[in-house]
């Protein structure tokens, strides 16, 4: 095979490399195609290759995208790197961080690099994955690292989000927390979940624009939203309400129905409502995004079956 052809078959494979990793090469992996170091600084030269850290180029452009400044950040550390803490639940979609430096963890000290936090840390195989492409810590791995970086309610927010993405993974939360019990971060963990607060930062808003998608997922017939109701000598207001069917659905949010006092102003707001003819369900964050099937079922039951009910002639 003649030099250019041979070029023309190397240019091809990098070209393929780079497709995979958001643009970018490290050098070892262009040794490992074949070009000596020689050929590598030729293709930097005429503009092939342009430098991004020491030994990762962005293949033919200079412009990254932010997930290839990741990218670049795991090729960087080297082997086994993965992208972790506030990067990671970045990448994830669970946690906005307007950090400079992309934070990694790597089982051995490496060089230091502009715009890079390096975690000495050892990550287990089953604790690290691939997103977009992107070596990351898992969800779990990775909300047991920020948790040693953030503070309670930015940690709760966090995995309030990873819940309602279902990020899931075969080593929950909780197991790594009893893999890892005295890493920073785990007694946090534990603090939250022993608590039962996933949930206690999501908004009256949150709440109830995640409630409408629900309906609307399913087909169920829109609510009047945030309605005030004349009973029993005075207003009530309630936060979804279907007239002809009757039914009213509360949205308990953890902020305003934790205290004692809310607890008993809401039961007998309940029974007033109840008396006048309403039905009234209180629904959870946590039940929305971890029981939508019970609460499909039961609302298809007062929404849809009784509506029917309702409409049936009587026989007389």
């Amino acid at each position: 095979m003649d030099a250019k052809r041979q070029s023309r078959r190397v240019d091809a494979a990098i070209a393929a490399l780079a497709e995979r990793q958001h643009g970018l090469v490290a050098r070892a992996q262009l040794v490992g195609l074949g070009l000596g170091h020689g050929a590598i600084d030729y293709r930097v030269r005429c503009g092939r290759l342009h430098n991004v850290h020491r030994g990762v180029y962005a293949v033919g452009h200079r412009v990254l995208s932010r997930e290839g400044r990741w990218m670049a950040a795991v090729l960087v550390a080297g082997r086994d790197a993965a992208l972790s803490h506030r990067s990671a639940a970045a990448l994830w979609g669970v946690h906005k961080s307007a950090r400079g430096r992309i934070e990694v963890s790597v089982p051995r000290a490496v060089r230091s690099h502009a715009g890079l936090q390096v975690h000495v840390s050892r990550v287990r195989p089953d604790e690290v994955t691939a997103l977009h492409g992107i070596p990351v810590t898992t969800p779990p791995r990775t909300l047991l690292d920020l948790a040693g970086a953030v503070g309670r309610r930015q940690l709760e927010r966090a995995i309030e989000e990873a819940e309602v993405l279902q990020l899931t993974d075969a080593l929950s939360l909780e197991d790594l927390v009893l893999r890892h019990p005295r890493r920073r971060g785990a007694a946090a963990i534990r603090a939250v979940l022993a608590a039962g607060r996933v949930g206690a930062t999501v908004t009256r808003s949150e709440l109830e624009e995640r409630f409408l998608v629900f309906l609307e997922d399913f087909d169920l017939p829109r609510p009047e939203v945030n309605v005030s109701l004349w009973v029993s000598d005075r207003w009530i207001e309630a936060d979804c309400l279907w007239r002809e069917q009757r039914v009213i659905v509360e949205l308990d949010g953890h902020a305003s129905h934790a205290t004692d006092s809310a607890f008993e102003r809401d039961r007998a707001r309940d029974r007033t409502l109840q008396a006048d003819g309403w039905r009234v369900l209180r629904i959870t964050w946590r039940q929305l995004h971890r029981e939508p099937d019970a609460i499909l079922r039961d609302l298809t039951a007062l929404l849809i079956r009784e509506r029917g009910r309702s409409t049936r002639p009587s026989r007389i």
